[in-house]
């Protein structure tokens, strides 16, 4: 029999937490970037950006790999229907948006002939052929996806800080061991 763990292991928490740095970093750069006029230092921060998007993207993947072959802590036996199909909605949008964010950013960037260099060094292929109006649609996607992750991450918080202050039961425990009472 397989028992569940307490926590999530350290590398599944070290993902998250990378992966969510990188995110609250690349969300406001995005925000900023987009409306300055082409320049070197523009060009310079959208690098930063599509380096930021590309790790989010890559590290998703080992982080669905390791999702795959490693179980998570069950969710409280107390925790009613409703909101352990919520809270498993929640995390494979979640999931989702991680993979499809970046991906609308590497199509867009190549969609208006910008190709990816990975930290300036990695030069990424081009998804699709240079296509103005593709590229144009691209980049409306990759806003609203943009603004729909950035909903759910704020829900996200909320209900982990919901369930740690109010509710009291250990879930953000388990993605934070240290706050533990155990300790």
């Amino acid at each position: 029999m397989i028992t569940q763990p307490a926590t999530y292991t350290r590398t599944a928490i070290s993902l998250h937490w990378v992966i969510a740095l990188l995110i609250f970093a690349a969300f406001p750069l995005g925000l900023y970037m987009s409306d300055l006029p082409v320049s070197p230092n523009s060009l310079r921060l959208y690098s930063y950006h599509k380096w930021m998007g590309i790790t989010v993207l890559v590290l998703a993947v080992l982080r669905l790999v390791w999702r795959i072959t490693h179980r998570p802590p069950e969710l409280p036996i107390t925790m009613p229907r409703w909101e352990r199909v919520a809270a498993a909605s929640m995390h494979h949008l979640l999931y989702i948006l991680i993979f499809i964010v970046p991906l609308t950013g590497w199509l867009m960037s190549s969609a208006k002939g910008f190709q990816t260099v990975w930290f300036g060094v990695i030069p990424l292929p081009d998804l699709v052929g240079k296509d103005k109006a593709l590229g144009h649609l691209l980049k409306e996607w990759h806003e609203y996806l943009n603004y729909l992750m950035l909903v759910l991450v704020i829900g996200h918080i909320a209900t982990a800080l919901r369930h740690h202050f109010i509710v009291r039961d250990n879930i953000l425990t388990q993605m934070l061991p240290c706050l533990s009472k155990s300790k």
